[in-house]
């Protein structure tokens, strides 16, 4: 999946002449946490958070003799070293950018202009249609030697009792390297025959572990 399949393509943006009162404003009306500041080229420049709005208000306690510091241009306040993406990158390229730099939003350039803006809202929401995990359906973890052809066997397993796979994830034991955990998402409610199934074919299910099932 790449992110323009995922991103916003209608983007709210301020120049860095508007103030930090329009860009309250702003962020009340459109109910959002980002306002990415661009320049009349539709270049990114700046970003203006709703953590930036917060730090550069006046407090509630001295709002009165504060309050003009509202008109000041949000240029005065915005972040100016501006992580961006492109459409054509994968998702889970940025997802590593929103990891390791700590960030919660990533604007969208291309040729150099601003065509979108993705937000970790957005990627949990993304993270939930390929896991399939807003669809009735049972999740099933499975260890397994850390070796070429596992997926091919547990896959195998399932489709002798004619289940849909949803999704299938895959991450490292922790515990041991030689092994990792294949969780494998079925688009069924009752997953008892299925893990019968695979206990009785000699993998080790993680989950679930139902008693009575036959190890």
């Amino acid at each position: 999946m790449i992110v323009e399949e995922i991103m916003k393509r209608d983007v709210t943006t301020l120049f860095p002449e508007n103030t930090i009162a329009d860009a309250i404003k702003l962020m009340a009306d459109k109910k959002i946490r980002h306002i990415p500041i661009v320049n009349k080229d539709e270049g990114v420049i700046g970003l203006v958070s709703d953590r930036d709005i917060k730090d550069a208000a006046p407090s509630v306690f001295h709002w009165d003799e504060h309050k003009g510091e509202l008109e000041n241009p949000v240029k005065s306040i915005m972040t100016t070293n501006v992580i961006t993406g492109h459409p054509l990158d994968f998702v889970e390229e940025i997802s590593a950018v929103f990891y390791e730099h700590n960030i919660s939003c990533l604007p969208i350039t291309k040729d150099k202009k601003l065509v979108g803006i993705v937000t970790e809202t957005d990627l949990l929401h993304t993270l939930v249609e390929l896991t399939g995990a807003h669809q009735p359906g049972s999740q099933i973890e499975v260890k397994v030697p850390n070796k070429a052809g596992m997926l091919c066997e547990i896959a195998s397993v399932i489709s002798m009792r004619k289940a849909n796979i949803q999704s299938v994830l895959v991450y490292p034991d922790q515990k041991d390297e030689r092994y990792k955990i294949l969780v494998v998402r079925i688009q069924t409610m009752n997953p008892i025959a299925v893990i019968e199934d695979l206990k009785k074919a000699g993998h080790h299910v993680l989950w679930p572990n139902l008693p009575g099932v036959s190890s």
